[in-house]
């Protein structure tokens, strides 16, 4: 049986207590090595922080601090031994240096920047134009188009005629370009009956009376684009003060009556059973189709230049969202583009085209009517 000695017991326990006190103390004597060094490398960095700084601003020996004024206290603080040092100090070479660097990159990254980014382009101002430049520019594109930009050019003088369907188109535009052009010649050129004719506008309006059909002596190619030089040399005039244009009321109504008139001949002609060599089949009703299509193309191009060169008329009248129905309508006519016109009854599965095309050209007409009207003061 084991017995409990106490004397070796004790000396054990006190043993533990020396070795834990002498543990203890080491502990102790290592924490504070360690505070006093960190606390001492602080010190170290702050004073390298000082010494970057530039040498502080000192004032003039004659200002008076606010202090004085304020009858405070004038005594000096004792300044720091780390603070003396950086006054004395000359400001960091390589901070500057360094300083020049990011600047010198900081530029570069941002003329990268400048030369990534695209710029928006810049809207042209439109130039001002002279009253009459769009709707003398509006008589010349649809011919202007048909005698230089249409493929094969002009048609209805070829010898062999292959396409009928742009020979008629053709000369709808060609038809409602005279009327135009005599008009202007006649009435918007002029302050009235006693004035004289303006020479170019009546040598085009004679350089268009030749016949669309004839082969040479003269062509008609070389004499319409001899109509259009003369209408451009007018324009020229227009903006140079030496031709005039006049935007009355007199003068727009005999264009819209002409072109009220050329459109009721197309109405009849899309709506008659029989004409002059018999029942119209649909060999002959494309004829009257593209025809029509040809008068609502040129016309829906001249109401855009009437509405911009007659604007002030048109809205003393309130007559510009009418003029604009129109142009709508012409719009429709002029979009429809079947590939076989055919002729069948309204009551067929098949088109009749002339019906489809004989709508809108009704509505331009009626518009041409109420305008007008409204013109007149009806």
């Amino acid at each position: 049986m084991l017995h409990f000695n106490r004397c070796l017991f004790g000396k054990k326990v006190y043993i533990f207590i020396v070795l834990l006190t002498v543990f203890f103390f080491l502990t102790t004597y290592n924490c504070l090595a360690a505070t006093e060094k960190s606390s001492h490398s602080d010190s170290q960095s702050i004073t390298k922080n000082e010494q970057s700084r530039p040498t502080p601003f000192k004032p003039l020996e004659n200002q008076t601090s606010p202090l004085q004024n304020d009858k405070l206290s004038t005594k000096q603080m004792p300044v720091p031994k780390a603070l003396t040092v950086v006054s004395e100090c000359q400001p960091d070479t390589n901070m500057v240096q360094f300083n020049e660097k990011d600047q010198k990159e900081s530029e570069k990254k941002v003329s990268e920047i400048n030369k990534k980014i695209k710029k928006a382009p810049v809207p042209e101002k439109e130039v001002p134009r002279v009253q009459g430049y769009a709707f003398v520019k509006a008589v010349i594109q649809p011919i202007d188009y048909e005698l230089n930009e249409r493929f094969w050019g002009w048609r209805p003088n070829d010898i062999i005629n292959v396409t009928d369907n742009v020979n008629n188109i053709q000369r709808g535009i060609l038809e409602v370009t005279r009327r135009t052009v005599v008009v202007l010649a006649h009435r918007i050129s002029r302050t009235g009956s006693n004035d004289t004719l303006d020479e170019n506008l009546e040598n085009a309006m004679n350089w268009l009376m030749i016949k669309a059909n004839q082969y040479w002596f003269p062509s008609p190619e070389s004499k319409y684009n001899l109509a259009i030089d003369e209408l451009k040399q007018y324009v020229d005039r227009l903006e140079r003060g030496r031709a005039r244009f006049y935007i009355r009321t007199d003068n727009l109504i005999p264009l819209l009556a002409d072109y009220e008139d050329l459109l009721g001949g197309c109405d009849q002609s899309l709506t008659i059973k029989e004409d002059d060599d018999g029942p119209v089949s649909s060999s002959r009703a494309d004829d009257y189709f593209y025809y029509a299509q040809g008068v609502a193309k040129a016309m829906g191009c001249i109401f855009r230049g009437v509405r911009k060169d007659f604007y002030i008329t048109l809205e003393s009248v309130q007559g510009t969202q009418i003029l604009d129905e129109a142009i709508e309508a012409c719009d429709v006519a002029s979009n429809i583009d079947p590939w076989i016109v055919t002729e069948g009854s309204l009551s067929s599965i098949f088109a009749n085209h002339r019906a489809n095309i004989d709508q809108p050209i009704n509505r331009i007409r009626f518009y041409m009517n109420v305008l007008i009207k409204t013109l007149k003061g009806y």
